[in-house]
């Protein structure tokens, strides 16, 4: 967890005119999770929106040579972190009539059968089950005026993008690959979760939004 830029992130609202607290926070730890959903309630009220974007990739390795605790690491964060975030935020949700949660899933977890993704096992059966929790969180709860939504971002320009390229030619290659020629900024995965959040898409839920620059049309 980088608490440094979480604060940094806190001021930089503030100093455009916004307000913002930054809790730390494990999302694979349920107390942890508990504690950040009730600080958002603590400080404005209620939970409006929520946007579960914590998530991390772990070792490259087939499926056979998986270490244990990176299988483990990887889907406590990754999946486990994603439903104890719901379980927490919906709630609220509900008893102030409704509102909106976008979960992070990746290309990974939306066609990984279709274009592969060797050595990262765990990391697209994370992202395969945030999409069905996504799904079932949607089905479940969209009568009562949450909507669930899930986001599967391409190869987007990030430090977790950095470690798992290792060098520039992989990301050249991951380049040539996006028909629009370049890669994913994360304030365009940001604008897509506002918008999922929005009164403009009041109308879509069990959504699994993909922002890949074209990558997996082809």
């Amino acid at each position: 967890m980088n608490v440094e830029e979480g604060e940094a992130t806190v001021e930089e609202i503030e100093e455009m005119g916004g307000d913002a607290v930054f809790v730390e926070t494990d999302v694979s730890a349920w107390d942890d999770v508990q504690a950040m959903v009730d600080a958002a309630v603590d400080t404005y009220g209620g939970l409006d929106f929520a946007f579960n974007n914590a998530g991390i990739e772990g070792a490259n390795e087939p499926t056979a040579d998986q270490p244990m605790d990176n299988w483990e690491q990887v889907i406590n964060v990754n999946l486990k972190g994603v439903f104890q975030s719901m379980k927490a935020e919906i709630p609220v949700m509900l008893e102030d009539g409704g509102g909106s949660v976008v979960n992070i899933s990746s290309i990974a977890g939306k066609i990984a059968g279709k274009v592969g993704f060797p050595e990262i096992s765990s990391y697209v059966a994370s992202k395969h089950g945030v999409i069905g929790l996504t799904k079932t969180a949607a089905l479940e709860y969209s009568e009562a005026g949450v909507r669930v939504n899930a986001i599967c971002p391409g190869v987007i320009d990030t430090p977790m993008v950095d470690r798992a390229s290792g060098d520039s030619e992989a990301v050249n290659q991951a380049i040539a690959a996006t028909p629009i020629g370049r890669l994913g900024e994360p304030e365009e995965i940001g604008d897509a979760a506002v918008w999922l959040c929005s009164d403009d898409a009041t109308f879509v839920t069990s959504e699994a939004l993909v922002a890949d620059g074209g990558l997996t049309s082809q």
